[in-house]
């Protein structure tokens, strides 16, 4: 039986920072490529998202008349801590070692009062394994973070941290990752509808 996850970025914030947990509005102004977006997932899946305002509202513009699930926590974005809503430069300015360490070799390495790379990924594959019991061999809608989506490739892909930094996750794009009786499996990542 596979279960499958169609995994959709959500709308864009424009923020030219570090964004985590920070409760930012996506625009959802490109009505014609949700509108692309929502035809193309599969009718009779169900909808989970990301409790993040920006993941709700765009879950909210490509549901349709999909079943829509309580919206989860754990599949929020990478909490960046301190460095939340701070540029790649602000940070560089005051720690560039740390900063450089956390982004070249994810995995334990943390912002202050912030999450690691394998937090969020414990974290991530959790959530998703529950969601995969208990919709086996369904199709499932997660619409969620860069972040989030990344751990799950690189864990259906079985590739390191960096590896998995390698490939880009667009806004409003879908990412699908199956699980079969053999285990995970990759399908095709960062499509555009």
């Amino acid at each position: 039986m596979i279960t499958r996850f169609h995994m959709v970025r959500h709308g864009p914030t424009h923020a030219k920072c570090m964004v985590g947990w920070s409760d930012l509005p996506a625009d959802l102004s490109d009505t014609a490529a949700l509108a692309r977006l929502s035809e193309t997932l599969p009718a009779d899946a169900v909808v989970v998202s990301s409790d993040l305002r920006r993941a709700v509202t765009t879950a909210d513009a490509i549901q349709g008349p999909r079943r829509r699930l309580p919206h989860a926590r754990d599949l929020r974005e990478m909490h960046f801590g301190d460095w939340e809503q701070q540029r790649w430069s602000e940070v560089d300015a005051h720690s560039p070692d740390h900063i450089r360490a956390f982004w070249e070799q994810p995995g334990d390495i943390a912002p202050p009062n912030g999450e690691s790379w394998n937090t969020l990924l414990q974290r991530v594959s959790d959530q998703i394994d529950t969601l995969c019991r208990t919709h086996r061999g369904q199709d499932i809608i997660v619409v969620g973070h860069f972040g989030q989506i990344l751990c799950q490739v690189q864990r259906a892909a079985g590739l390191t941290a960096s590896e998995a930094f390698a490939h880009k996750i667009d806004n409003l794009s879908v990412t699908r990752i199956d699980h079969t009786p053999a285990g995970w499996q990759l399908g095709a990542i960062n499509q555009i509808l």
